[in-house]
């Protein structure tokens, strides 16, 4: 595991489409499928990294809390699943059900949506506004695994809660940091 933090795409991009494999209902789902009313969080995690299984409780409370607000929630992994087999389909499929992530789970094989959202490790989250523009992208809030900072959510939560209410976005954005996204060897 190497600590890698986000790439910090630039505020204002606008929201590269995607068609993925659901690993729950088997679906192909896009962008569109996913997208809110108000605004959506794309989110690369995946089943094995640390610092994803310690956020993983806040970031079904905040799934639930804020799809009842207008908010689209994904959760897509694209590590390589020949290195790494929990992170594989099969896995994703049972973790989304034990954990009830009420967010489809997608499965980027060719990883080509993972380079295209210039994601760097997992987490790395993304919330777009409702004209898919890039509003906030960085960490779920300055706890990590084994810190002793509470899990709260907080800096999502208020970037989220800016978007709802229609205000500007926060100016003072973290990156998120966790495990780099296992790439292919033949990349």
């Amino acid at each position: 595991m190497a600590l890698t933090e986000s790439n910090m795409m630039a505020l204002g991009t606008v929201a590269p489409g995607f068609t993925l494999p659901d690993t729950v209902s088997g679906k192909e789902l896009s962008y569109a499928d996913i997208r809110g009313t108000v605004g959506t969080l794309v989110m690369f995690i995946c089943n094995h990294c640390p610092y994803v299984v310690h956020i993983n409780p806040e970031l079904v409370r905040i799934a639930n809390e804020y799809m009842a607000r207008g908010i689209g929630f994904v959760g897509i992994s694209s590590n390589d699943a020949a290195g790494y087999p929990d992170d594989g389909p099969d896995r994703m499929k049972i973790v989304a059900k034990v954990l009830k992530y009420p967010f489809p789970y997608l499965y980027d094989e060719s990883q080509q949506v993972a380079r295209s959202y210039e994601a760097a490790c997992t987490p790395d989250l993304y919330l777009f506004d409702n004209h898919d523009c890039l509003v906030y992208r960085g960490r779920l809030d300055e706890s990590r695994p084994g810190n002793d900072k509470p899990l709260k959510g907080t800096d999502l939560r208020l970037a989220l809660e800016l978007l709802v209410r229609g205000e500007a976005p926060l100016r003072k954005q973290y990156p998120s940091a966790g495990c780099n996204i296992k790439w292919k060897a033949d990349f």
